[in-house]
């Protein structure tokens, strides 16, 4: 706008906002004085006075929820630079929104492999049945989808399918009551869904037509299903896989979780941290009515460091004072150490264990903090650090490293001649960078108390105990 025109428009804008030819314009300042809740301020909650220095520090870092989001959510779980919870796979945790979202909602079965998945995550699965027969509706334990064209020479008189043809293969949680090895019939799934009323309604969600047989499982019963996909099939069969058949049994280790467990572990439980799966993941047990149950998959974060005491007991806390009788839940509230029953004994949320031992202490710290490169399928170096007992872990690292051969991973009773200690110390001369990395930074040091307690351990000769 050329100048000449600047001054008649901001008189008019004057005039059309009710101010005086006199007013100065401002250039757009709000004046904005954020009223965050403190402890003992406006969330009503008493701070606590105790002496406990990490009670204090959790405190002074973690007032509130969204304090805890910020600064330790995002910093372990849904950072940005490609920290997996972050819009890319569930839970989603890279906003306030999302991470409130995880209150109530269902745990992850999402984990990449069968094996992954927990019991207590499994959902009732969704039902199966042929159109044209009449029997009732069967609940689908889990499916595979074995690529290729199914074999045209399949006969009920001569080659049947195995659990390796292709096509698609489908385990029952009863027998099929059909007395036909194969028939050529329209195979149902059915789902329950709650209608805009309330009421439960029955939906047949998706279907496939084709030659089925009935086989039996492992146990002798008439539970596999197997239907053929023949070349022009291929995009039905596809797009019924991705239609996302609920599968009962979905580890595939004959435990229908929803079944036999009930209802699924959320994955922040309002009220109950030790049966929230977001906790169990970080401590890779859950804690039931019956004791502790290891839950499977890697321990996470997998890339970053894993919480201190501070950390977890904002955590604990956070959760523990979420009203579990609510619909809605907010992050601003205060988080109430003074009446959270873990700033008793924080100590006891420590991650990597307690003393000097082996289970207790190192492994628990060399999992955690190593586990997401030395593990899975393909570890690092050839190092597996999660697979197996304790002490078959333990055995692995009493060998010769596959960077240094002169040198053993651990050699007892000597620390300056084990390379994992001059790994993760820094000490002397090493291949590559020293452990554990940071992806983000490349820099991540253990602290100085675990690197002495593995020095410790070595030292006492790298025993099991």
């Amino acid at each position: 706008m050329k100048r000449s025109l600047l001054a008649p428009a901001l008189a008019a804008l004057s005039l059309a906002c009710g101010l005086s030819g006199s007013d100065p314009i401002d250039p757009g300042t709000i004046p904005f004085e954020p009223k965050r809740p403190t402890p003992g301020a406006s969330s009503q909650v008493a701070p606590y006075s105790g002496s406990n220095v990490d009670v204090l520090t959790a405190q002074r870092t973690y007032p509130t929820g969204l304090d805890l989001h910020r600064k330790l959510v995002m910093r372990t779980c849904s950072g940005t630079n490609g920290v997996c919870h972050n819009q890319k796979e569930y839970p989603d945790l890279h906003t306030p929104g999302t991470f409130t979202a995880a209150v109530g909602a269902p745990c992850n079965v999402q984990s990449g492999t069968a094996s992954g998945v927990y019991d207590r995550c499994e959902r009732l699965g969704d039902r199966f049945r042929f159109a044209e027969q009449a029997f009732r509706e069967i609940e689908v334990g889990w499916f595979e989808l074995v690529l290729g064209d199914t074999p045209e020479e399949l006969d009920p008189r001569g080659a049947r399918p195995d659990a390796s043809t292709p096509g698609l293969h489908l385990y029952l949680h009863d027998p099929v009551p059909v007395t036909q090895e194969r028939l050529n019939a329209t195979g149902t799934f059915i789902r329950n869904f709650i209608d805009d009323q309330g009421n439960v309604q029955t939906l047949p969600f998706a279907s496939y037509d084709t030659n089925w047989w009935i086989l039996t499982d492992e146990q002798g019963q008439r539970r596999h299903l197997f239907a053929e996909v023949n070349q022009y099939q291929h995009d039905t069969v596809e797009g019924l896989v991705a239609s996302g058949i609920v599968q009962g049994d979905q580890n595939r280790n004959g435990v229908y979780g929803a079944r036999i467990l009930g209802n699924t572990v959320p994955l922040i439980n309002p009220g109950k941290p030790e049966q929230s799966y977001l906790v169990a993941r970080l401590r890779g047990y859950m804690k039931t009515e019956t004791g502790t149950e290891t839950v499977p998959g890697t321990r996470m974060p997998l890339a970053n460091q894993p919480p201190n005491v501070p950390d977890m007991l904002a955590l604990m806390c956070f959760i523990e004072g979420l009203d579990p009788s609510a619909t809605q839940w907010t992050l601003g509230s205060a988080i109430d150490y003074n009446k959270c029953t873990y700033s008793v004994n924080p100590s006891a949320l420590n991650l990597a264990g307690s003393g000097a031992t082996w289970s207790g202490r190192v492994l628990p710290i060399l999992q955690s903090n190593c586990g997401g490169c030395h593990g899975g399928s393909n570890p690092q170096a050839g190092l597996d650090l999660l697979s197996g007992s304790a002490n078959e872990i333990r055995l692995r690292l009493l060998r010769p490293s596959s960077q240094q051969p002169s040198f053993q991973i651990v050699q007892g009773g000597q620390p300056e001649k084990s390379y994992l200690w001059h790994k993760l110390s820094g000490y002397g001369s090493i291949s590559g960078s020293r452990m554990p990395i940071n992806p983000l930074n490349g820099n991540s040091a253990l602290p100085e108390d675990q690197l002495n307690d593995i020095r410790a351990w070595i030292e006492y000769g790298a025993s099991e105990n």
